[in-house]
């Protein structure tokens, strides 16, 4: 049997641990408050993060990040802009890395697989990307993600029976960087979506903007190298359909706010929990024009993110010229 850690104690990671040990597998996982790793030690729950989850006895949690990485397979939970730093801390072992964190690394520009390959050279690494709310997850429903294995098949053989469960069925793809890319995205435009909510602009422009945003996850992800059939499905349009429709995305959540009027300086500041496209969008934004990919609506929330007014944001989209439905527009 494999050994299997979680590295990342947030509502994610503890929904991925609370899944993996349902069945008695043990699973380490690791917390940066030792208070918390204690609590959930002694039963009490992760209740900061995923309130009300009863955790299965054979989770161990710990503070130590050197006891959590000696794992034949670590998940990665961290927030994106810390994953190589926590990998750096890391013992350095081979193993299979499975990123479940979404977003592009600030500063170098990197997707996070090409980050962890660096952090971690004698690893391989999968990427974990899908539909997933983490309490419906924790609660044991049906969920479909991408596994996507840099290792290809072989690396599969091994991951997928160490991951799937009966409710928790993972799809092969080798195309890690079309699921990174998927999985980044989508976060930006369910902060548009929720703008669109916060406006009281109607179901009409959220599926509008839906489809038009999923035009520039195709563009970006395919110039980045990823494939148009990875982003039709869990990973992209299954991920983004997800995020864009419920107030449970806490990316969805923090669009809706700053449609409704509040400042988005002062919603990231009270949030306990990381909206990650709020940190990818200005990336994104980077990156798109140093490629010269036209993302009109993720360059939307990078402004707005930026104090822009939500109003005369939507209003900007809706005035850009008439064009080809292939074209940006």
């Amino acid at each position: 049997m494999s050994v299997i850690s979680v590295i990342g104690a947030g509502a994610w990671g503890t929904a991925l641990a609370q899944m993996l040990a349902a069945n008695g597998t043990p699973v380490t996982l690791w917390a940066r408050e030792a208070g918390l790793a204690a609590a959930i030690n002694n039963g009490d729950g992760n209740q900061p993060y995923l309130p009300g989850a009863m955790l299965a006895p054979t989770i161990h949690a710990t503070a130590d990040l050197a006891q959590a990485g000696v794992a034949d397979i670590a998940l990665l939970v961290t927030p994106a802009q810390h994953l190589g730093s926590v990998l750096a801390a890391m013992p350095v072992i081979p193993r299979d890395l499975v990123l479940c964190a979404k977003g592009i690394e600030a500063g170098s520009l990197r997707l996070l697989h090409q980050v962890a390959h660096d952090a971690a050279p004698g690893s391989e690494i999968a990427v974990l990307s899908g539909p997933t709310f983490a309490h419906e997850v924790a609660a044991g429903m049906p969920t479909a993600v991408t596994l996507a294995c840099s290792g290809g098949a072989a690396q599969w053989a091994r991951l997928a029976p160490a991951i799937a469960r009966r409710t928790f069925r993972p799809y092969y793809t080798d195309d890690v960087a079309g699921a990174e890319v998927g999985g980044a995205i989508k976060n930006v435009l369910a902060i548009a979506c929720g703008v669109v909510d916060g406006l009281g602009l109607g179901l009409n422009a959220r599926a509008a903007l839906i489809s038009r945003g999923y035009a520039e996850m195709l563009r970006f992800g395919t110039a980045l190298g990823g494939r148009a059939e990875t982003l039709a499905g869990l990973c992209g349009l299954g991920d983004l359909v997800l995020t864009c429709s419920s107030t449970a995305s806490r990316n969805f959540s923090l669009g809706k706010a700053m449609g409704e009027g509040q400042a988005p300086a002062a919603l990231l500041t009270d949030r306990r929990t990381v909206a990650e496209g709020a940190h990818t969008a200005p990336v994104l934004a980077e990156l798109a024009a140093l490629r010269g990919i036209a993302m009109p609506i993720c360059d939307a929330v990078h402004r707005l993110l930026q104090g822009a007014p939500a109003r005369a944001i939507a209003d900007e989209l809706l005035a850009r010229p008439l064009a080809a439905e292939g074209l940006p527009g």
